[in-house]
């Protein structure tokens, strides 16, 4: 689903969500026979009234104003241990569980910036259409290559002062083995710490959806089917999270420099991802 906002000055600009019309761009012959309660059913499952509602109040405001108002219109409160850990003036990769699909997302921006400044967070590249984040969204394109400008404001922030935020697993969080966590977390970040000589801050975010949300993937799951299809409820999965205090505990950096004692970058991806999951006991 490609949406468009635009720095908008007036109603009729203001980016409204119609699914109805973003189906029928991809798929004319869906769009036409889809049975009107099945839309409605979409429409309510995606919070479109309500979304587009706050996209009109908000849609002055731009990156951690932004932000701050996705927190509020949620009624979301986060309380955060162990960010003394972390000196102000250093460079950091801060990698981090990512439970939720939105609000964690929103929380670990807002923490960052409050302790340590302006910060980038690595996305998928077609959240980069939602213009009120910027600059904080920094693009990856998980599906194919980068284009050239995308692949430029990534090195360029890599190599700044800047903040670097993570989900090294590129995924929310399931239910495995009984318990709510990431699958195995991509060596990607290893990486990129070690070529822009960042210190990696571990971070786990501690909430999780409701249990409709691992019910209806456990069952996609038995049934073969390779489709994401709990995925369509994280906006009512973000929408659960209202009135919800979340936790975010911050570990010591590990310097850059000790990861370049182990060549084995997947192995030290699941150590830091470990680490990143005892925090909330330590």
């Amino acid at each position: 689903m490609k949406l468009e906002i635009g720095h908008a000055m007036s109603d009729s600009e203001v980016l409204q969500i119609d699914i109805k019309k973003v189906i029928a761009s991809k798929n004319p012959t869906l769009a036409k026979w889809l049975p009107g309660f099945i839309m409605s059913y979409i429409k309510r499952v995606l919070h479109q009234e309500e979304i587009n509602a706050f996209l009109k109040r908000a849609h002055h405001l731009h990156d951690y104003d932004f932000v701050k108002a996705v927190l509020d219109l949620f009624s979301i409160q986060y309380i955060v241990h162990g960010i003394e850990n972390v000196p102000k003036e250093g460079r950091f990769l801060f990698a981090s569980n990512h439970p939720q699909g939105a609000i964690d997302s929103m929380c670990f921006i807002d923490a960052v910036h409050e302790h340590m400044g302006d910060c980038r967070f690595v996305v998928n590249d077609v959240l980069l259409t939602l213009k009120n984040f910027d600059p904080i969204f920094l693009p990856v394109n998980h599906f194919g290559g980068q284009n050239k400008e995308n692949a430029r404001l990534f090195d360029e922030a890599f190599k700044s002062n800047l903040q670097i935020l993570y989900y090294p697993a590129g995924f929310v969080s399931r239910k495995i083995k009984g318990k709510v966590q990431d699958i195995d977390w991509k060596k990607s970040f290893i990486n990129l710490a070690i070529k822009y000589e960042r210190s990696i801050v571990p971070v786990f975010i501690d909430t999780q959806n409701s249990a409709f949300f691992y019910r209806l993937s456990k069952i996609r799951t038995a049934l073969g089917i390779k489709a994401n299809i709990e995925m369509f409820y994280l906006a009512d999965e973000m929408f659960k999270q209202t009135g919800k205090t979340l936790h975010l505990y911050f570990g010591k950096p590990i310097s850059y420099t000790t990861l370049t004692e182990n060549k084995n970058s997947a192995e030290l991806a699941r150590e830091i991802q470990r680490i990143t999951y005892r925090l909330k006991s330590m």
